[in-house]
């Protein structure tokens, strides 16, 4: 699937996410200039550290959508997805941070396409992928050197397995620091191979948080500022 605005980094695909830091700009009275682009604990707290290992699942009462066409009810639905990705670059702030996701994976998927009897699993591939996190609070993956986005969802069929590849160049998403989460809305992919019993496109949503920093004591949730 590709994903401009993702579908599963698999399917997700992609994949938080990836993923990634959260949340938008420093909160009103405190001083960007005064730390990093990443913190933990508080958006005035730490620095979060190149190397520290970030993670996160589904918003506490979310679902991954991944759907044929922007903002539809046909596709697939998970009840689960965690990301994790690897810090590293944290300037100071105002800036943009950078990460590399390395996992994206999805759990509990159903789906109500047409000739389609359940998911088997879907696969995020070509990782890592490069995250960059701005101060602004735009979040974008990017390929690695395999140059796409790609994700494979097999499907269980009245006919047996049926396997779909799609790709996509890159996703967008926006951080918040009300809740440490990142979101991504209605993300293009588009098959490159199967049959026609997957969709020629799928577009993925999904909110993950708290983004955590499990490196540190805690796993403290993470700030974009």
């Amino acid at each position: 699937m590709r994903a401009r605005r993702t579908l599963l980094s698999a399917a997700g695909l992609t994949t938080a996410a990836a993923l990634l830091a959260v949340g938008p700009a420093a909160a009103a009275g405190t001083s960007a200039a005064a730390g990093n682009v990443l913190t933990y604990g508080s958006a005035a707290g730490s620095a979060v550290a190149v190397g520290d290992v970030l993670t996160s699942s589904l918003s506490s009462g979310t679902t991954v959508a991944i759907r044929t066409t922007s903002g539809g009810t046909t596709g697939i639905t998970c009840t689960a997805s965690q990301f994790t990705a690897t810090v590293t670059g944290n300037p100071a702030a105002p800036g943009t941070a950078t990460e590399s996701l390395t996992a994206h994976t999805f759990g509990g998927c159903t789906s109500n396409i047409i000739g389609t009897t359940g998911v088997q699993s879907i696969t995020v591939e070509h990782l890592p992928f490069t995250t960059s996190v701005a101060s602004a609070g735009a979040l974008t993956v990017t390929a690695g050197s395999a140059g796409v986005v790609q994700t494979t969802v097999k499907l269980s069929t009245i006919l047996g397995t049926t396997t779909c590849v799609y790709t996509s160049t890159g996703l967008n998403g926006t951080t918040s620091n009300t809740d440490n989460s990142i979101t991504f809305a209605n993300q293009l992919f588009s098959r490159s191979s199967g049959p026609i019993t997957c969709p020629a496109s799928s577009y993925f949503s999904a909110k993950y948080g708290p983004v955590k920093d499990t490196s540190q004591s805690g796993s403290p949730s993470v700030y974009v500022n």
